[in-house]
């Protein structure tokens, strides 16, 4: 999954011969699974359609600040319009477009938008090779970057004058490969690898049964996305759930029994920065497993279970500088048994279930959480989708690590 999955992309389209490549920009943009709002100045519609754009994006393409053949008009609103975008980029960005930028010249939608923007800005120049190294362009180049712009250098190829040399918008793979590897380095948890559980266990009973519970394992595998989304190397280890995980970050690991996972998250504890484990683990499981299918004969079936093996505990006697997080479902004394649980474990903080609240527990699509760290230091939480809680989970351990 590209890191530009979900954001969304404000293009500026200036008024050059490279603005033809845009089609094939928004479409890489939309590929990667962002959203793409574009403003095109009036110059630039000589070279490609907004219509083009606006079917390609999937918006309708802004180019004035209000349509003056429409005399009930809205006001196309560049405020709106920059604090909507996670990433504005401008491509192709012209000699004149670069100096206006500099100086704050707002002659058109793109460029007052460009003033008000608040995210990160990134231009890519086209032009030709005398205009590209004349000293006012260097000038406006140097001007930007120290603004905070990034510049994604122009390459060298055959130009639209008909000479060959440095001036040549770069292709719309290489802008998409920029940005991805730009966004990528200024990831929070880059470098980190993060072990986490998920869904419930089966313990068998015989070829055909099995004790389990209600887990749906959606807790876990959001937590899984933020951890990844916020650049970390993710292990997702997970009993048999319905829930998918497509990020290119994170290796499922399949379990099915306790006995299983237990294995598996000692197969990769020792190499992890921290450990989340959110799996609803069985506590028992049958002594003894039916070889063949039991038959339905007395009125009465007894089953002799013991306990499986702890793997939060396991991994607590074990962990050197791992951050350990652990989960607690509780339905009384819960402050209590969950303290007991981070002192007993090992734990560095754990995450409060209660069934008494409402909106919690398993099969809900939220979540009323209460964290304790490890001195006891108590956050209640408010009822939260769950994937607001996984990104409060991934935030105590951007905190422990300070990224």
């Amino acid at each position: 999954m590209s890191v530009l999955s979900g954001k969304k992309i404000l293009l500026g389209i200036s008024g050059g011969i490279a603005a033809y490549k845009t089609a094939s920009l928004v479409r890489l943009f939309i590929k990667a699974g962002a959203q793409v709002q574009v403003i095109m100045t009036p110059a630039s519609k000589d070279f490609v359609t907004p219509l083009t754009l606006s079917t390609l994006s999937k918006n309708p393409v802004h180019s004035s600040f209000f349509n003056e053949e429409d005399e009930n008009a809205v006001w196309n609103n560049h405020v709106d319009l920059a604090l909507w975008a996670d990433l504005f980029l401008i491509a192709p960005a012209t000699a004149n477009t670069l100096s206006k930028m500099v100086s704050g010249n707002s002659d058109n939608l793109l460029l007052a938008t460009y003033l008000s923007a608040k995210c990160q800005v990134y231009f890519a120049p086209a032009m030709d090779l005398d205009m590209y190294k004349h000293p006012s362009t260097l000038s406006s180049f140097n001007a930007l970057q120290s603004f905070g712009n990034i510049m994604i250098p122009a390459e060298s190829g055959e130009l639209a004058s008909g000479l060959s040399g440095e001036g040549r918008m770069a292709e719309p793979e290489n802008i998409v490969a920029f940005l991805e590897a730009d966004l990528e380095s200024k990831l929070p948890l880059r470098g980190k690898k993060i072990l986490i559980t998920a869904g419930p266990t089966y313990e068998p009973i015989d070829p055909v049964r099995f004790i389990g519970n209600h887990s749906t394992g959606k807790m876990g595998f959001d937590i899984a996305k933020v951890a990844a989304d916020e650049g970390a190397e993710v292990v997702l280890v997970t009993g048999p759930t319905h829930s998918k995980m497509t990020h290119s970050s994170v290796k499922v690991v399949n379990v099915t029994s306790s006995e299983e996972m237990y294995h598996a998250c000692h197969e990769y504890f020792d190499d992890v920065d921290a450990a989340v484990a959110a799996a609803a683990v069985a506590d028992y499981r049958p002594k003894y497993v039916a070889p063949q299918k039991i038959k339905k004969s007395d009125s009465n079936l007894t089953l002799e279970l013991e306990k499986t093996k702890d793997i939060l505990s396991s991994l607590g006697e074990k962990k050197k500088n791992q951050f350990l997080i652990g989960f607690a479902l509780e339905t009384e004394n819960e402050i209590e048994n969950a303290k007991l649980k981070i002192k007993k474990k090992n734990l560095d903080l754990i995450v409060l279930n209660s069934l008494n609240d409402e909106g919690a527990g398993f099969g809900k699509p939220t979540n009323k959480v209460t964290f304790i760290d490890k001195d006891f230091n108590e956050v209640p939480l408010e009822l939260k989708t769950k994937e607001e809680v996984a990104q409060d989970i991934i935030n105590k351990i951007k905190t422990h690590y300070n990224v």
